[in-house]
């Protein structure tokens, strides 16, 4: 919490739409590129500048620039220039704290997703911003500048002659770069069942201390999954019922298709959450039976040896004028009786199914 507020204290005082950048900063220099396409061709390049972006967006085909590294305020305003953005959109964009929305300006909509990965070797969910902003003949993606995204497999569809996202505009174009979000997370909940799967088996076998750590840890990711996909509902849901103009009823379709993956991701979100409950119970189950079993072992000792512990404190009180002191038989009969009692003991714990 107190990492949180000093976040946002940058910001304390400044007026609406001030473009200070905050999150967690990557370091990147921010590194732009486009993509121009029709049916009939493709251009694809890296841009010295934001000044040579939008010169070439024009009637005729759909543009597609892509955004690396939002650390630099000065990149994300000359964008806003060149596109007339309002400057609350601005701001958000610089925020990369987000959670994901859509907003309607009239002219552009402007889209907020998480985009979810799990990177060999990290061992946890690996979570970046993107910001889209759509507009009649173009989009514009903003990433936090983390290596690597989902959109290559789009990429490539661009760059092939066949295919939907070449014949179609930019509605379509933004729909394909927000089902890639979505269709990651299902990576993201494999990784997790294959954990959770091998977590059980370990739950099963031989719980231990780093156990119930790796369940918690389990159930932070699953809150922070809940927290990417229930709000990403809401704007897939508000995009599929065309209230936007730049949104066309042909393009609908797909995104009712993406709901209904964004429902699917959330119903096993539930199972997945339910299950790890179920885990930390049975987890608390078996400490607490092993627990048991070591106090009913430990309880058991001790009865046995209370009738052995009071005939030894008998005769170990040093009596002058105790009878069995000068029997010549007294200390093999007293280990006799000694062996017998435990023996005893054990054979009517056992009868009882104590043992």
């Amino acid at each position: 919490m107190v990492a949180l507020v000093k976040k946002r204290s940058g910001k304390a005082g400044l007026p609406p739409g001030s473009l200070v950048h905050i999150g967690k900063r990557r370091g990147v220099k921010p590194a732009i590129t486009l993509i121009r396409y029709d049916e009939a061709g493709f251009e694809e390049g890296k841009a010295a500048g934001v000044s040579e972006c939008f010169p070439l967006v024009d009637e005729g085909r759909v543009t597609w620039i892509n955004v690396e590294g939002v650390d630099d305020p000065d990149t994300v305003r000359q964008v806003g220039e060149q596109l007339g953005l309002h400057p609350l959109v601005l701001e958000d964009i610089l925020n990369t704290e987000q959670r994901p929305k859509l907003e309607d300006y009239g002219g552009y909509l402007y889209i907020v997703l998480r985009m979810l990965s799990c990177p060999a070797g990290t061992g946890g969910i690996l979570s970046e911003q993107v910001s889209l902003v759509l507009g009649p003949n173009y989009v514009i993606s903003f990433q936090e500048g983390i290596e690597g995204d989902v959109f290559d497999p789009l990429r490539e569809r661009i760059r092939t002659a066949g295919g939907q996202v070449r014949k179609s505009g930019a509605d379509y174009l933004a729909y394909r770069l927000i089902d890639s979000v979505v269709d990651g997370y299902f990576s993201v909940l494999e990784r997790l069942e294959d954990t959770i799967d091998s977590l059980e088996g370990e739950l099963l076998k031989d719980p231990g201390p780093g156990t119930i750590q790796s369940i918690h840890n389990l159930k932070r990711e699953m809150i922070f999954l809940r927290k990417s996909v229930w709000p990403l509902r809401e704007v897939v849901s508000s995009l599929e019922r065309g209230e936007s103009s730049l949104i066309r009823e042909s393009t609908g379709v797909y995104l009712r298709d993406v709901y209904d993956h964004a429902l699917r991701i959330i119903d096993s979100e539930e199972t997945l959450r339910d299950i790890l409950s179920g885990m930390l119970d049975i987890y608390l189950s078996s400490v607490s039976t092993r627990l048991n079993s070591v106090m009913k072992t430990l309880t058991i000792i001790a009865t046995i040896f209370m009738p052995l512990t009071f005939l030894a404190g008998v005769y170990g009180m040093n009596f002058r004028f105790m009878p069995e002191l000068e029997w010549r038989l007294g200390y093999p009969v007293f280990w006799s009786l000694i062996v017998l009692i435990g023996i005893g003991m054990f054979i009517y714990f056992r009868r009882k199914k104590w043992l």
